[in-house]
């Protein structure tokens, strides 16, 4: 039984510099306070972020929203940002990143996950994570924000990209924002529109805010060059999978609507045809394995498949769990093609393919 209460746990981490002083010049072991502290409270730790479960609610068709209370450690966290989960599952330490659709300054968050087919995390936390269980959490990452020059606001988002756009468009209504806003979801079918009620409550508030739904299973409902030309904006932002944003940013870029485009997806990066593979030595070298790899794959993939297990997170290039330094050699960077080869440089596995032979320090 906890000691104290979440609340007085949140104030109590707010006093624990001295704690933090020690362990870091080394008097004290960091994990032999959290040891102590979490008899206090569950989630109490010295620098980690852990949160409870106080809600669980379903938003959609396979896509469930969990509302959290996280410890004193999550701070200048906002909404539109994406943090990782972990969970353990038979012994194995799993984590992805989910959008925060909602920040408030008690602690208070909200997360929206979809039900991946096949997914080992998010059926975990859809199926098995009950409230009041308590859950660990990264830092906040992510640079998506709302725009600070005035004008009119267009939102498109396709599937779970919905979610760091609602956290944006609550607290930008939320603040008074006056200009023009029109949010546009592309899903496949009725019933897969997350949070319809909410966003239609919102229209129904805030005269300057208009919600639509396309439906890409119909004849002509997926979302065009024509539909976007139809729709105003003086900035956009857009998020969801890698084929949908990619085509939205070249719409608006053909149609010469300006600079102000912030762009966000969450499909894997493509992988390189076999022409363009070439055959490689991956050196690792803190795990001192050498094996044979290849230019195609990224490397996150290559040290999975070498039985290493690298941190993790995104897979995309977004949070920067999986960063190391390269030691020797030339690395490609698959989403811009741009070459690496500075030792000691810090890159990203997850979005990293060796143009040759590498050393790595993993």
């Amino acid at each position: 039984m906890a000691v104290f209460s979440l609340s007085l746990a949140r104030q109590t981490a707010g006093c624990l510099q001295p704690l933090r002083r020690l362990c870091a010049s080394g008097w004290l072991r960091e994990a032999d306070v959290d040891l102590c502290l979490r008899l206090l409270h569950p989630t109490l730790r010295l620098n980690r972020v852990f949160a409870q479960v106080e809600a669980r609610r379903w938003v959609a068709e396979e896509m469930l929203a969990l509302r959290l209370r996280c410890n004193g450690n999550a701070r200048a966290w906002w909404a539109g940002q994406h943090v990782q989960l972990y969970l353990e599952q038979d012994g194995v330490r799993h984590g992805r990143s989910y959008s925060l659709t909602s920040v408030t300054a008690d602690g208070h968050i909200e997360v929206a996950i979809k039900r991946q087919p096949g997914g080992r995390l998010s059926n975990l936390l859809l199926d098995h994570l009950e409230v009041g269980q308590v859950i660990e959490l990264g830092q906040a990452f992510g640079e998506f924000a709302w725009p600070q020059e005035q004008g009119a606001v267009l939102l498109l988002a396709a599937g779970s990209g919905i979610t760091p756009l609602l956290g944006l468009l609550r607290d930008a209504l939320a603040r008074g924002f006056a200009a023009p806003v029109t949010l546009l979801h592309q899903v496949r079918r009725q019933g897969q529109q997350a949070f319809a009620e909410e966003l239609q409550a919102l229209a129904a508030c805030y005269a300057n805010f208009q919600v639509h739904w396309a439906f890409s299973g119909e004849p002509s409902g997926r979302l065009s060059a024509n539909h976007l030309a139809a729709l105003p904006g003086d900035h956009l932002l857009v998020c969801g999978p890698r084929g949908f944003v990619d085509k939205v940013c070249g719409w608006w870029r053909d149609a010469g609507r300006g600079a102000s485009l912030q762009a966000e997806s969450f499909s894997p990066l493509p992988v390189l045809t076999q022409e363009q593979a070439t055959q490689v030595r991956l050196s690792f070298v803190r795990s001192r394995q050498q094996v044979m790899g290849n230019g195609n794959a990224s490397l996150l993939e290559q040290a999975e498949a070498s039985g290493l297990r690298p941190a993790h997170g995104c897979r995309q290039g977004i949070c920067a769990s999986c960063t190391c330094l390269l030691l020797a050699g030339t690395v490609r960077d698959l989403r811009s093609g741009a070459l690496f080869a500075e030792p000691g440089q810090p890159i990203r596995l997850c979005v990293s393919a060796p143009h040759g032979d590498v050393e790595i320090d993993l």
